[in-house]
C-alpha cells in the first residue's frame, strides 16, 4: 500500500541517529523475571507447546502439529513481547522511544519464522504435499519479482489501466508537462451548471478513485449528475526535475481550476482533493484568495493534511537531519523515485504488506489473488526532488502551512483564514497514513462552514467504499458542531451503517447549482478531446 510511507525514508539514517538510551532498573528486572519465568515453561513443555492461534501468521493446525515449528513461534513472540517491552522501559522523550518501538517491530517482523522455509510449518506441508512443486513455483516467482523490481502483491498480468481499472468514459481536454485533464461523459440527461474537480494525490495515480465501474468514486459522481473533471498527473522524469510545490500549485492545481471554468462556463466549481492532492488543492485555493479570486464554491478534503500537527507513525522520521539531507540530495533538483515511496509506504505495515507476500509468493509458491486496489499500490509514480524536499520541510517538520504569512506560495502568502468557502471533511478512523485526528484538524484551520465525517476503515478502504457493498460504517454529528479536538467531536458523534459517499452527495447536491441540459461534446472551443480516457500520463511507469 499506499499508502500515502514518508515518501522515501532512510531507516538507516534513522537507526544512526539514535541518542544513547538508558533503562529503569526496576522496568528491567521485572522484564528479565519475567522472560526467564516464560522460557522456563517454554522449555519445560518441550516440543509440545502450541503457539498462540491470536497471531495470523502462526494460526494454521501445520503449527500445532509440527513440534519444532510450534516452539520457534511461541519462542519467537515471547523474544518479541520482551524486546516491546524493552523499547517501552527506555528513559527517553516520546519520539525517541516511538522509534525505538518501530525499529523493534520491524526487525522483529523480519525475524519471525514464518518468514523462513526450515521453520515455516505450513510451507514445509505444501513442499511434501506438492512433491516440491511449491519450491519450484516459488523459485520462478522470485526471478519474476526480482526483475520488476518489487514483491508482486497481486497478479499484476490481470490488469491494465484503460482495460478492466480506469474505464469510466472520457477524454482528455487539456495537457501541460505535470497533467492532463479528463473530462468525463455525462451519465444524466442533465448535469448540475458547476462542474466538479477531482485532484488526487500526485504520489499516487488518479484511478485510485475509478478502479471498476463498481467502486469508481468518480463514475459515483457522474452518476449523481456532476460535469466531472479530474487531474491526471504526469509521472515524473528527468524533464520534471526541477518542478517545485510552486509549479504543482500554479500550472496544475490552479491552471485546472481555470480550464474547468472556461469549459464549462461557470462562474465557480467545486473542487475535491484526496490526501496530497487536498493539501495542493487547499494550497491553490489559499493562493486565489490573496488574488481576491474565488472561482471555487465548495471544496472536498479527503484524508487531507493543512494542519500537520499530528502526522502519527510519519512523525518518527522527519527531524532537521533528515530534512536536511534529502534537500542537499534533491532539494536543487533530480527525481526522488517511485519505488522507494512504495516501498516505504509498505513497510509501515511489514507484516501486512512485505512479509506475508514474501512467504506466500516464494515459500509457498502462490500466485496472490487478482486485486484492483492492490495492482494500483504497484504501480508507483515518481516525484521532483524540489517538491519532495520543500514539501517535507514546510509541512511534516515546520508545520507552515496553517501559520499566517509564514510561506510565500507563487508570490502569495499562504493564509488559511481567507478561504471562506463551505468544505466537507472526511477522515478514515483506522487511517496510518493521514491519522484521523490530522484529518479533523482542518476544521479549526478553514473557517467556513464545514462537515465532518469520519469513515471506518484506513486510508484507501475508507474512502474507496461504494454504497452498494454495505459494508463498514461512518459517523457524524446531527448538531453539526467542530469542538476544538477530535475526542471532544466523537462524544457526540453517532454512527450510521455503510459508506459516507450518499452523505458526501447529499451536501454537494446543494452546492451545485440548478440544473442543465448535459454536454454532448467533450471541450469547449479550443478545449478539445486529445484523447480518450485514461489518457498517456497515467500508462507512464516509474523509471
Amino acid at each position: 500500500m499506499n499508502s500515502e510511507a514518508l515518501h522515501g525514508l532512510d531507516l538507516g539514517a534513522m537507526a544512526a541517529g539514535l541518542p544513547q538510551l538508558s533503562f529503569s532498573p526496576e522496568k528491567l528486572q521485572a522484564l528479565q523475571q519475567s522472560y526467564l519465568k516464560e522460557a522456563a515453561e517454554l522449555w519445560n513443555q518441550g516440543l509440545t507447546v502450541h503457539p498462540p492461534a491470536a497471531d495470523k501468521r502462526f494460526a494454521a493446525d501445520a503449527w500445532a502439529a509440527n513440534p519444532v515449528a510450534s516452539f520457534s513461534a511461541a519462542l519467537y513472540l515471547l523474544n518479541a513481547r520482551t524486546l516491546q517491552g524493552l523499547a517501552d522501559a527506555a528513559e527517553a522523550d516520546d519520539k525517541t522511544k516511538a522509534r525505538l518501538r518501530f525499529a523493534v517491530e520491524q526487525c522483529m517482523a523480519a525475524a519471525a519464522p514464518s518468514n523462513f522455509m526450515a521453520l515455516n510449518a505450513e510451507a514445509l506441508k505444501k513442499a511434501v504435499e506438492s512433491q516440491g512443486e511449491s519450491i519450484a513455483k516459488g523459485l520462478q516467482n522470485l526471478l519474476h519479482d526480482i526483475q520488476q523490481g518489487h514483491v508482486s502483491m497481486t497478479d499484476e498480468s490481470l490488469f491494465e489501466v484503460g482495460r478492466n481499472v480506469g474505464t469510466t468514459e472520457g477524454a482528455v481536454v487539456y495537457e501541460n508537462a505535470l497533467f492532463q485533464l479528463i473530462e468525463y461523459k455525462p451519465l444524466t440527461p442533465q448535469v448540475y451548471e458547476r462542474p466538479l474537480l477531482l485532484v488526487p494525490p500526485c504520489i499516487n495515480k488518479f484511478y485510485i478513485l475509478d478502479l471498476q465501474p463498481e467502486n469508481s468514486l468518480i463514475r459515483y459522481a457522474v452518476a449523481q449528475g456532476h460535469r466531472t473533471f479530474v487531474v491526471s498527473w504526469r509521472n515524473p522524469d528527468e524533464s520534471l526535475e526541477q518542478a517545485t510545490w510552486d509549479s504543482y500549485i500554479e500550472d496544475a492545481a490552479i491552471e485546472a481550476i481555470g480550464v474547468v471554468q472556461e469549459i464549462s462556463g461557470a462562474k465557480q466549481i467545486n473542487a475535491l482533493g484526496f490526501c496530497v492532492g487536498g493539501t495542493i488543492l487547499g494550497t491553490a485555493l489559499a493562493v486565489l484568495a490573496q488574488r481576491g479570486e474565488k472561482p471555487v464554491a465548495s471544496a472536498t478534503f479527503l484524508t487531507t493534511f493543512l494542519d500537520f500537527s499530528d502526522t502519527g507513525v510519519l512523525d518518527l522520521f522527519i527531524d532537521q537531519a533528515f530534512v536536511e539531507f534529502r534537500e542537499r540530495q534533491l532539494g536543487g533538483g533530480g527525481i526522488l523515485k517511485g519505488q522507494d515511496l512504495a516501498s516505504t509506504f509498505c513497510f509501515l505495515r511489514p507484516n501486512d504488506l512485505v512479509w506475508n507476500y514474501v512467504v506466500g509468493n516464494y515459500l509457498k509458491g502462490e500466485t496472490p489473488p487478482p486485486f484492483d486496489l492492490l495492482y494500483w499500490n504497484c504501480d508507483s509514480t515518481n516525484l521532483p526532488g524540489p517538491f519532495y524536499a520543500w514539501y517535507l520541510r514546510n509541512t511534516y517538520l515546520e508545520n507552515k502551512l496553517i501559520q499566517p504569512g509564514a510561506l510565500t506560495v507563487c508570490g502569495e502568502q499562504i493564509d488559511f483564514r481567507q478561504v471562506d468557502l463551505p468544505v466537507y471533511i472526511y477522515g478514515s478512523r483506522e487511517d496510518h497514513i493521514v491519522p484521523i485526528g490530522g484529518a479533523y484538524a482542518s476544521t479549526q484551520v478553514l473557517p467556513g462552514k464545514k462537515r465532518f465525517v469520519m469513515g471506518a476503515s484506513g486510508h484507501i478502504a475508507g474512502v474507496i467504499n461504494p454504497p452498494e457493498k454495505k459494508k463498514r460504517s461512518h459517523w457524524g454529528r446531527p448538531d453539526g458542531k467542530l469542538p476544538a479536538t477530535l475526542t471532544a467531536w466523537l462524544a457526540g458523534a453517532q454512527e450510521h451503517a455503510g459508506s459516507w459517499w450518499p452523505d458526501w452527495a447529499a451536501w454537494l447536491q446543494t452546492h451545485a447549482g440548478k440544473q442543465i441540459a448535459a454536454p454532448k461534446t467533450y471541450g469547449k472551443g479550443k478545449y478539445k478531446a486529445i484523447e480518450a480516457a485514461p489518457g498517456r500520463y497515467v500508462k507512464q511507469k516509474a523509471g
